[in-house]
């Protein structure tokens, strides 16, 4: 989900909409700056507090506020917050992107996503699993191969219908070229349903794109304001 690409995500994580997270997709580069995984701390937040704020920066405090929030260790994500709205926040890191992306390994990444509760309960399952995978010493190649087997094969859940999630934190960092980008929504829905919503043409808001590494069409839609009620960037940009 970024500003060159049709990925967050998250996705997202695009992904985060370039995402992680989901995610709008970029031209891959001929020859990435981030071949491998960078050591593990690069990828952490020392601060478990700092990672909690900037995950519910995704989503207006209405929403944030009342939602799980899940913190990166070095075994995973756990539930760092217990809410009572369904909503879970996280900050999805950069393995979130598709494997054709520059910046599949950028440390520097930070997207901070809110999912609904049947997002959170399908489509985040996708991005937990290949944090497991990434964190396990896995190669991007493994990584893909293995989810889109478990996805195949039915042993991750399939996407619940409603599934969507915000992207609306100014501090958001998706790529080196476009950065906080642009406050959005995401909705995923199954490969192929992007004529279904009009998406990509002209003068339609919405924004779409098939991840068939993760079996969804995301479809992204900017908004006028960031998490914190402060003006985002014009259409135009």
């Amino acid at each position: 989900m970024r500003k060159h690409a049709v990925t967050t995500i998250a996705l997202a994580s695009l992904f985060l909409l370039l995402s992680p997270c989901a995610t709008i997709r970029v031209a891959a580069q001929d020859k990435s700056p981030y071949p491998a995984m960078a050591p593990l701390d690069q990828y952490l937040i020392a601060n478990k507090d700092a990672e909690i704020a900037l995950a519910r920066s995704a989503a207006p405090a209405s929403i944030s506020g009342k939602a799980d929030v899940m913190v990166l260790g070095r075994d995973g994500y756990t539930t760092a917050v217990k809410g009572s709205n369904g909503f879970v926040c996280i900050v999805e890191r950069a393995w979130a992107s598709p494997s054709d992306q520059p910046g599949f390994w950028n440390p520097k990444m930070r997207a901070p996503h809110c999912f609904n509760a049947a997002a959170a309960q399908s489509f985040l399952q996708i991005y937990l699993m290949r944090t497991k995978l990434a964190l396990a010493g896995k190669s991007k190649a493994e990584i893909v191969q293995a989810t889109t087997s478990a996805l195949a094969r039915k042993q991750l859940p399939m996407l619940e219908p409603g599934s969507m999630v915000y992207m609306m934190s100014k501090q958001q960092y998706l790529n080196d070229n476009d950065k906080a980008w642009h406050p959005h929504l995401m909705f995923f829905a199954p490969v192929g349903t992007e004529k279904s919503w009009g998406a990509n043409l002209p003068d339609s808001p919405i924004i779409a794109a098939d991840d068939p590494e993760e079996g969804v069409t995301i479809f992204m839609v900017w908004v006028a304001k960031w998490s914190d009620g402060s003006p985002a960037p014009g259409m135009a940009h």
